[in-house]
C-alpha cells in the first residue's frame, strides 16, 4: 500500500497561516492560484498540506507562531487509524527519554524523526504535549479525559482528607494520565505511581506521559482489565478515578463471588458501584479515595442496598455535587464521593454533603458551563473543616437508611448563604440604590420635550464619514492561535469581546496579556479599541452599537470599531444615531439565514458639534438609566428568588 497523502481542511490552514477561516475562504475566491481540494465534500473540502505550504511560502502567509507543529499534525492525522497515531506520539515520547521499545515502519520512523527535530526548538515536553492534546480532542467521542481543573481539585479533595505524606498514588482506570499527573503534582517526594488501563494505546501514552512530566522516583503503569483482573496491588493511601459509567458487559456474572464486593454483588446496572467496591478494597487501612460519578449513581433504586450497606460501615464520607461543565458530560452535575476502608464500628456518625453546583460562572463562549473553581474550593474545603455550613449538611446515617437512601447532595443540603440576613439586608441596599438613581436619571429625561415638526438634518452614511476621515472603521478579527486566555483575568489582561458573549449576555469569558496585545497590534493581527470608540456588533439579532468606556477591548469578528474624529463628530451622538432600530433596518442585508448589518450603511445626521454634544450628553444620560433598570431587575430577581426559599423553609414571619 501506498503511504497516504498527507491533507488540511480549511481551519487547519488558518491554523497554519495564523489566521482566521473567513481569511482563507477568502484567498481561495481571491486568488485563483489557491490549490484546488484532492479529497473531501463541497462543504468540507480537503486539500493537499505540500501545495497550501508552498502557495502560502509562495503569497508570504505562512504563519510564524505555532506554524511548525501545526504542520507537523496533518502528518500524524494522514496515519488514519486512531491506534497508530497514538502509538506513534507515545513512542516520540519514549526517544525524548531514550527509551524506544517499538519498532515501526518507514512512514512512522520518519514521524517520529520530524517531531524529534522539532522538539530541539519547541520543547520536547512541549512538543509532546501538544500532540498528546490534538490526539485526545480527535477522538475525543472515544475517549474520556478528566479535565486539568478536576483533576487538580480532586487531588486536593484526597490530600485534605488524608494529610501527611504517601506511598502508593493509584489511578485503576488511569486513561491518559491525567488524574495521575494532578497527584503527582500534589505530593512530590518518594512514592510509587501506579496505574491500570485496559486499552493499550492510553497505557502506552500514559506512560509515557507520566515519565516526562511527573517527579516520582517508580511509576508502574500496567495493561490489565481491572474489574477481570486480580490487583496487582495489595494497598494503596490515596486512589484518584474517574471509572467508566453505564457499562453492562463489565463482568457481572463471572464476577459474582468476588471477594471485592464488600457490601454485596453490584446489579448488572450499577457497573459505577462495582469500581467503587474495587476502589475501598483496594484501600490502605489509612487510606483514602476521591471517585468521579454520576448524579445517578447516588440515587438509583438498582442500588440503594449496596450504599445503605457502605454507610453501615462507614467507607462513604463525604458525597460533593459538583457544577455543571466540571467534566463531560458538560451539561451534568457530577458527584465526587470520598470513600475509606471499612470501620470497626458498626455504623459511622454521619455523611458530609456539599452541593455547589451553584458555584458556576455564565455560559461560555463555547457553550459550556464555566466553573468558579474558586467558589467550589472556597465551599468544599470550608465543609471539610467544619468551618462553613453553606450548601452543606453533615447528615446522620441512620437518617439516610431508608426506603430510598438518597445520597444527592441538593436533596438534604440546607439552603445557601444567599438566604441569609446579612445578605438580604445588602441586597434591599442593592435596590434601594439602583431605584434611586434610576428614578433620578427618570426626572431629568422625563422633562425632555418630543418636538412635532424635526428640522431638516441631512443625514450622511458612515462610509461618507469615512472617505471624509472624519471617522475611520475596523472590523473585529479572528485572534492568532496561542495568544488567547482563559479564566479570571489579571489586572493588566485585555478582554476579547466575541459575538457570542453578547449573545449569552454575559462578560467577554477571554482575555490576552498586555504583552501579546502590543505585539499584535503591531502585526495589525488585533483590533484594539481605546477611549472614545464606537463599538458596532453587525449580527441582526445581536445589533447594537456603544461607546466603549471599558476601553481597551479587542474585539472578534463580526464586531466594528469606529473611531470618530471628535473634533466633528461626537462619539455619544455618533452611538445614539448607530443604534436606532430603524437605522438598522435600512442597513441590514436581509439574508435568510444570517442577516447582518452594513455598518457603513448606517445614517449619521449632519448637525453642528455643539448640537452634537448636547444629544450625545442626552444619550449618555439615557445608557446611565438602562444600566439602573437592569440593576433594579437583577437585584430584584435575586431578592425575590431569596424570599421565596426564605419562606419555603418556613423563616418568614
Amino acid at each position: 500500500m501506498g503511504e497516504r497523502p498527507v491533507v488540511v481542511t480549511l481551519a487547519e490552514i488558518a491554523r497554519i497561516a495564523g489566521v482566521g477561516r473567513a481569511a482563507v475562504s477568502n484567498w481561495r475566491r481571491r486568488h485563483r492560484t489557491f490549490p484546488s481540494p484532492v479529497s473531501g465534500t463541497d462543504t468540507s473540502p480537503q486539500f493537499s498540506l505540500v501545495q497550501v505550504e508552498e502557495w502560502l511560502r509562495e503569497h508570504d502567509k505562512l504563519g510564524s507562531s505555532t506554524s511548525s507543529l501545526e504542520r507537523l499534525w496533518p502528518a500524524f492525522e494522514a496515519l488514519g487509524d486512531r491506534d497508530r497515531m497514538g502509538r506513534v506520539v507515545a513512542e516520540f515520547g519514549a526517544r525524548l527519554r531514550d527509551a524506544s521499545h517499538r519498532e515501526l515502519d518507514p512512514s512512522e520512523e520518519h514521524l517520529v524523526d520530524q517531531a524529534l527535530e522539532l522538539s530541539v526548538h519547541e520543547g520536547g515536553q512541549e512538543t509532546f504535549q501538544y500532540l498528546l492534546d490534538r490526539w485526545l480532542g480527535t477522538h475525543i467521542r472515544q475517549i474520556t479525559t478528566t479535565p486539568t481543573p478536576l483533576a487538580s481539585f480532586m487531588a486536593e479533595v484526597a490530600a485534605h482528607a488524608r494529610p501527611g505524606k504517601i506511598s502508593t498514588l493509584l489511578d485503576p482506570a488511569c486513561g491518559a494520565g491525567g488524574l495521575l499527573l494532578a497527584g503527582a503534582e500534589r505530593w512530590k517526594g518518594a512514592y510509587r505511581l501506579l496505574g491500570h488501563e485496559r486499552d493499550p494505546v492510553l497505557a502506552m501514552l500514559a506512560r509515557t506521559r507520566l515519565s516526562l512530566l511527573a517527579e516520582a522516583p517508580e511509576i508502574d503503569l500496567r495493561t490489565i482489565d481491572t474489574l477481570r483482573s486480580e490487583s496487582p496491588v495489595a494497598a494503596a493511601d490515596v486512589i484518584l478515578c474517574n471509572p467508566p459509567t453505564n457499562e453492562r458487559d463489565w463482568g457481572h456474572a463471572e464476577l459474582a463471588t468476588d471477594r471485592r464486593w464488600l457490601f454485596g454483588l453490584p446489579p448488572r446496572t450499577e457497573s459505577e458501584l462495582a469500581w467503587v467496591q474495587h476502589i475501598v478494597s483496594t484501600l490502605s487501612d489509612d487510606g483514602v479515595a476521591v471517585v468521579l460519578l454520576p448524579p445517578a449513581v447516588a440515587s438509583r433504586r438498582a442500588g440503594r442496598r449496596i450504599r445503605a450497606a457502605m454507610l453501615r460501615a462507614g467507607s462513604l464520607r463525604a458525597a460533593i455535587a459538583l457544577p455543571p461543565g466540571a467534566a463531560p458530560p458538560f451539561g451534568v452535575g457530577l458527584h465526587l464521593w470520598i470513600l475509606k476502608p471499612p470501620t470497626q464500628r458498626r455504623t459511622a456518625p454521619s455523611l458530609l454533603m456539599v452541593d455547589t453546583a451553584d458555584c458556576r460562572a455564565t455560559l461560555s463562549a463555547a457553550g459550556a458551563q464555566a466553573v468558579d473553581w474558586d467558589a467550589v474550593r472556597d465551599r468544599v474545603f470550608g465543609a471539610m473543616a467544619g468551618k462553613t455550613r453553606e450548601s452543606s449538611i453533615e447528615v446522620p446515617v441512620l437518617d439516610l437508611l431508608g426506603e430510598e437512601t438518597d445520597l444527592t447532595p441538593a436533596r438534604h443540603a440546607p439552603t445557601n448563604v444567599s438566604v441569609s440576613v446579612i445578605n438580604q439586608r445588602r441586597s434591599w441596599r442593592q435596590f434601594d440604590s439602583s431605584l434611586q438613581e434610576a428614578q433620578d436619571l427618570g426626572k431629568v429625561l422625563r422633562d425632555l420635550k418630543v418636538v412635532r415638526e424635526v428640522a431638516d438634518a441631512h443625514a450622511v452614511a458612515v462610509a461618507d464619514l469615512e472617505q471624509a476621515g472624519t471617522l475611520a472603521l475596523a472590523p473585529g478579527q479572528a485572534i492568532p492561535d496561542g495568544y488567547i486566555r482563559r479564566g479570571e483575568r489579571p489586572d493588566d489582561g485585555v478582554p476579547v469581546l466575541t459575538v457570542a458573549d453578547l449573545r449569552e449576555g454575559q462578560p467577554p469569558q477571554f482575555w490576552i496579556t498586555a504583552e501579546d496585545v502590543e505585539q499584535l497590534e503591531r502585526d495589525k493581527g488585533i483590533t484594539l479599541t481605546s477611549s472614545n470608540d464606537v463599538v458596532v456588533v453587525v449580527p441582526s439579532a445581536e445589533f447594537s452599537a456603544w461607546v466603549d468606556v471599558a476601553a481597551p477591548t479587542v474585539l472578534g469578528p463580526h464586531i466594528h470599531r469606529l473611531r470618530p474624529d471628535t473634533e466633528h463628530l461626537d462619539p455619544w451622538f455618533l452611538a445614539a444615531c448607530l443604534r436606532a432600530h430603524f437605522n438598522a433596518r435600512q442597513a441590514g442585508t436581509h439574508a435568510t439565514t444570517t442577516s447582518r448589518v452594513d455598518p457603513r450603511r448606517l445614517l449619521v445626521p449632519r448637525l453642528p458639534i455643539g448640537e452634537q454634544r448636547r444629544y450625545g450628553d442626552i444619550h449618555r444620560r439615557l445608557v446611565r438609566f438602562e444600566h439602573a433598570i437592569a440593576n433594579v431587575g437583577g437585584v430584584g430577581a435575586t431578592l425575590s428568588r431569596t424570599l421565596t426559599e426564605l419562606l419555603a423553609a418556613g423563616r418568614l414571619r
